[in-house]
């Protein structure tokens, strides 16, 4: 274990959006070793395919209140998180618009009647003239929406991109392409002061009733389009969102899909999402698809994240659709648990 005057040390497995999360909290206090089951350039997994939209206010629709909160709060951790990167990301709090054609205004008052109010957060019924002044480029397409004010996003390739260089930098230790096996205070027979368990849905076969929710993306470039904020769009089966990020790129992408299937994205599921882009913006015609993918997001029965710990092995897990609107909250809990 660790040696008199030396800093405690920290196996952190899994090296997705919560260990990232993890790992930069403790990295100035802590000597940390990090395992990772995929190459360092590996884009394959939750946090890479998100969105990356902090969204209390819209996924109370399908969370309880308790949830919704944490994720307020978790919105004024991340600025303060992105300040110990050595390199910028983008990070927005202009809040986030919700639309509906008019043959869709049935779902969009009843998106509306579920939202539940956070504090003195409220959505508020916007007009055409006043989609046009937050989004200049959907004036003449919508005359009905919501405006969220309170909600924000961030650009997850460069936070992925940037929390690795930093941490490199700080001589945390990596161990890619590693599985790892904890038992008892050891990683791979290594022993350490505590252990993170950040697999997601790695860990299934060690968290009963642990399962993957399939969530199904694209990233677009698309120089024609401007917007300014994620726009959500009701849609007959499920909203469709768009997510702006620097550059003229775009993530596009459905709630959620109850399978779990980690398969490649469909060809329905493509044509519903870049058709259903193409209704809100015409811009996106001549865009480029730069990626396609869908992945599985780990979620337990009650769709909430779960903290557990036993001995020094502390183990944060089923984000669900919530990542990177929960994770410096509940990264944040759970390390309370001894390490902060």
């Amino acid at each position: 274990m660790t040696e008199y005057g030396a800093k405690p040390s920290v196996a952190i497995v899994g090296f997705g959006l919560v260990g990232r999360v993890a790992a930069l909290e403790l990295m100035d206090r802590y000597q940390l070793t990090i395992f990772e089951k995929d190459p360092q350039d590996a884009q394959t997994g939750a946090g890479t395919l998100a969105a990356a939209m902090l969204a209390p206010l819209a996924e109370s629709v399908i969370c309880d209140r308790i949830l919704a909160e944490q994720g307020l709060k978790s919105i004024a951790l991340w600025p303060s998180l992105l300040k110990k990167l050595d390199t910028p990301v983008f990070f927005q709090q202009q809040g986030s618009l919700i639309v509906a054609h008019q043959q869709d205004r049935g779902d969009l008052q009843s998106f509306e009647q579920r939202l539940k109010p956070l504090d003195e957060h409220q959505a508020t019924r916007v007009s055409q003239r006043e989609i046009a002044a937050l989004e200049p480029e959907l004036g003449d397409k919508f005359n009905q929406g919501l405006f969220l004010p309170c909600e924000g996003q961030l650009d997850n390739f460069a936070f992925f991109t940037s929390s690795y260089e930093t941490l490199y930098r700080r001589g945390v230790d990596f161990q890619f392409t590693q599985a790892a096996n904890i038992e008892a205070d050891k990683v791979n027979g290594q022993a350490f002061d505590w252990i993170i368990d950040c697999r997601g849905v790695g860990a299934k076969q060690d968290k009963p009733g642990l399962r993957g929710v399939r969530g199904e993306v694209a990233r677009i470039f698309a120089p024609e389009v401007n917007l300014q904020r994620p726009v959500r769009l009701m849609h007959p089966r499920y909203p469709i969102y768009i997510a702006p990020k620097p550059n003229h790129q775009y993530v596009i992408g459905a709630t959620e899909i109850e399978s779990q299937d980690a398969n490649d994205i469909t060809v329905r599921s493509t044509l519903e999402l870049l058709s259903a882009a193409y209704t809100v913006h015409s811009g996106f015609a001549e865009g480029r698809v730069m990626s396609l993918n869908a992945g599985l997001r780990p979620a337990f029965v009650d769709n909430h994240p779960h903290i557990e710990v036993q001995n020094n092995v502390i183990s944060i897990n089923g984000l669900y659709r919530h990542g990177y609107l929960l994770a410096p909250v509940v990264v944040q809990q759970a390390l309370s648990k001894g390490l902060l």
